[in-house]
């Protein structure tokens, strides 16, 4: 290897080791500030404090490293606030209740729609042989759980072509139900109608709003009205009790076949590659040793870099954020979901959460499981 390059690393390793030393006492510091502020209820958060000392260190060094010196100050101050609330919490804290048996036998099953919905061939999917109901909204699916009609819901969570779908995230933390199973629904969607009927009879489409989004370049300047309805399998059934043949849904190929409607055009979807992904919910958390995907919900408060703070423990313990979302609870404040990969039974994953629940303002593990293909 180049000497001038050992010569060059050797400098940095011994800049380093001084660097890990003067953090250590940084956060010794940092603990008794922590104690002397819970003793006084003194709050942990001084912005303006933060800013001066951002304004001093960037003061120090010249223009080039300005952003540098200023992003490393906000870092190590996000580190310690994160300690200090750490420390607060105190104890091992259980960030979900002893898990239920997976049920096999006799299984409930409940999903949002109508006879041939994609939610039901999700539904007999993850659970071959069960009784498999169809509810008309995603807050029955969710209720009848809740209530123990059901010992699951299976309900869309995610489209590879139009995103997340919020209205379940919303209902996720509504409900206080728990995400025990994944998987994904190849969605190939086609525009149905009665027998005999061509495109140039079409007037009026009917779809689940997601249906509309998922075939934009199909239906786009078509001379058709659009009307949503709760889903495309309801969607179908109303066309098959229409008159005439003026009308068409969006649908399944099953939703055709249950409803005695066929394909006027097939695969209609923009992408050849459009998935949806469906979660199994339950009233009680499932997770064994197998389970390696973890669901959280946060909220945050409404500042500069508090997002930031939150990821930071993930980018330490190198645990993998799979996604993020972010819904609005007020015009000023949003809760955030996000799935990572991991275990809740590993210890490096709890601490990992006990950390991010450290610098946000309320954490919640909302599920551990695993997808079934």
């Amino acid at each position: 290897m180049d000497k001038k390059i050992v010569g060059f690393r050797e400098s940095i390793d011994r800049i380093d080791e001084e660097l890990v030393s003067l953090f250590e006492k940084r956060m010794k510091i940092t603990k008794e500030i922590g104690d002397y502020k819970r003793e006084h209820n003194l709050a942990i958060y001084d912005a303006g404090r933060e800013q001066g000392i951002v304004s001093a260190a960037t003061a120090r060094v010249s223009d080039d490293l300005k952003g540098e010196v200023t992003l490393l100050m906000r870092s190590l101050m996000a580190l310690a606030r994160e300690y200090q609330r750490g420390l607060l919490l105190g104890g091992e804290e259980k960030f979900l209740p002893d898990p239920q048996e997976h049920r096999t036998e006799s299984v409930r099953c409940v999903f949002q729609g109508a006879p041939g919905a994609w939610s039901e061939q999700a539904a007999r999917k993850l659970f071959p042989g069960a009784s498999v109901e169809s509810a008309e909204f995603f807050d029955d699916v969710f209720t009848a759980v809740k209530q123990g009609a059901a010992d699951y819901g299976v309900v869309p969570i995610e489209n590879s072509q139009s995103g997340a779908i919020g209205e379940t995230y919303d209902l996720l933390r509504k409900y206080g139900c728990y995400v025990v199973g994944r998987t994904w629904i190849d969605i190939r969607h086609c525009l149905l109608g009665k027998p005999g009927a061509k495109l140039t009879d079409i007037r009026e489409v009917f779809s689940h709003p997601e249906g509309f989004r998922q075939c934009h370049r199909f239906l786009k300047d078509k001379p058709w009205d659009m009307i949503a309805m709760s889903n495309t399998a309801v969607a179908a059934a109303h066309v098959s009790i229409s008159d005439g043949v003026r009308e068409a849904a969006i649908g399944s190929r099953l939703a055709a076949e249950l409803n005695g409607l066929v394909p006027i055009a097939e695969d209609i979807m923009d992408s050849a590659g459009n998935r949806t992904s469906f979660v199994v919910i339950a009233s009680r958390p499932e997770y064994t040793e197998k389970s390696d995907l973890i669901s959280i919900t946060f909220s945050l408060a409404h500042r500069s870099g508090s997002l930031c703070e939150a990821l930071l423990p993930f980018v330490a313990s190198g645990l993998n954020l799979t996604r993020i979302e972010s819904r609005p609870s007020t015009p000023e404040h949003y809760r955030f979901f996000a799935e990572m990969t991991g275990n809740i039974l590993d210890p490096d994953v709890t601490d990992t959460l006990r950390h991010v629940a450290g610098v946000t303002e309320y954490m919640e593990v909302i599920g551990c499981y695993r997808t079934i293909e």
